[in-house]
């Protein structure tokens, strides 16, 4: 800490590797997040059914009304209920348009419905053209256009109308949902509605929600479900990874903040090396001193390792309180997706100490093999 700018150096390097190790996985965790985020908001299914060529949850495929009943004649089916999910033009009152997000909820149960609203209730869509918006997409992409040139849009509010491919809607409701990897603004309605804003096609169905009956094991059912429609069957967890696996093998998502990461890393790496092994080439008249007045190998490690491990702990320390910044700077409902699980602290502490390591072994290497005597020539 006396060499100032040596200290300030290793700090910024190591400080600097922290917050990408942390930062750039926690963006990436929530866009993955946010890729299976429809799933999570219908908490209240206990399995998924959809077409066995579905790989991901915005990959809806129809299938045959009938196979609704089937699926609810099996048993340990408690409840099987209908979901339409669609990507549907909208208008809006200015004569824009934009691509929605359509979800047909099930007429009698209200089964997949928004759980948060902020206005109005999940009930409302019963009423004639009733709809319920997002609050996202009624303050951004479903809102009119400003008053005058470059002023705020004005969002969408209870019964103000729109048109869905073609079809008068009025807005009943204002939900809370979580963000979803396109953004697009999210319109519940209910289900046989739903039939009528979509394109024409020979099979409606998109998906299937299961509840268990209680006491019935999950994977059983599911089993049972599989053998009679040979349709795809998931939990929901199982749909989940399914989703975020797809988009993590035909995607570049993760390459791109793999190699981020992987920056990051080196950058860190160098620094700290490169400063930890100047400071001591500096300081080896120091280090021979020590040796001729017989302080021992193991001594000069430990002296070695202390150094090092106080820099990368208050690196490590550094990087994780930027990332905390950053985190509430963010939010967890913003724009730019991010999430910090507990994992990434591990990840990034690993990381730190790893180049913590090979900053001290470089510079241990080169001061034990020093010999004293050279210390004192000339």
């Amino acid at each position: 800490m006396g060499d100032r700018g040596k200290f300030l150096g290793i700090l910024l390097g190591l400080s600097f590797a922290s917050i990408i190790m942390t930062q750039q996985p926690g963006i990436f965790v929530g866009i993955m997040t946010r890729a299976f985020s429809f799933i999570s908001d219908i908490g209240i299914a206990d399995i998924w059914v959809a077409d066995p060529m579905v790989k991901y949850i915005d990959d809806s495929k129809g299938m045959p009304s009938t196979m609704l009943y089937r699926v609810a004649s099996v048993p340990g089916v408690d409840w099987a209920k209908p979901l339409y999910k669609g990507n549907i033009q909208a208008r809006m009152l200015d004569g824009n348009f934009q691509t929605c997000n359509v979800i047909g909820i099930d007429d009698a149960t209200m089964v997949g419905g928004p759980l948060r609203m902020v206005e109005g209730n999940v009930a409302d869509l019963r009423q004639d053209n009733a709809i319920i918006i997002n609050k996202e997409g009624a303050d951004d992409k479903l809102a009119h256009s400003p008053r005058y040139p470059g002023g705020p849009k004005i969002p969408l509010k209870i019964g103000d109308v729109i048109e869905v491919n073609d079809n008068r809607a009025k807005v009943v409701g204002i939900a809370k949902t979580t963000r979803t990897f396109m953004s697009m603004p999210v319109i519940f309605t209910t289900y046989n509605r739903a039939l009528t804003f979509a394109p024409p096609q020979r099979d409606f169905l998109s998906f299937v929600l299961v509840k268990v009956k209680k006491g019935e094991d999950i994977q059983k059912v599911k089993q049972k479900i599989k053998n009679v429609t040979k349709m795809g069957v998931y939990t929901r967890g199982e749909f989940e990874d399914l989703t975020v696996n797809y988009y993590l093998k035909y995607t570049a998502i993760p390459i791109n903040f793999g190699f981020a990461v992987l920056l990051g890393f080196l950058v860190g790496a160098i620094i700290a090396a490169q400063t930890f092994y100047s400071f001591t080439l500096e300081n080896l008249k120091y280090f021979g001193v020590l040796k001729a007045m017989g302080t021992q190998n193991s001594t000069l490690l430990k002296m070695i390792l202390l150094q090092a491990g106080t820099v990368g702990a208050l690196g490590y320390g550094l990087g994780l309180g930027g990332t905390f910044l950053f985190s509430l700077y963010v939010g967890q409902e913003g724009m730019l997706a991010f999430r910090f699980p507990w994992q990434l602290l591990v990840f990034s502490f690993c990381g730190v100490l790893f180049i913590t390591l090979l900053s001290a072994l470089i510079s241990i290497r080169k001061v034990i093999t020093l010999e004293a005597a050279i210390v004192f020539k000339g």
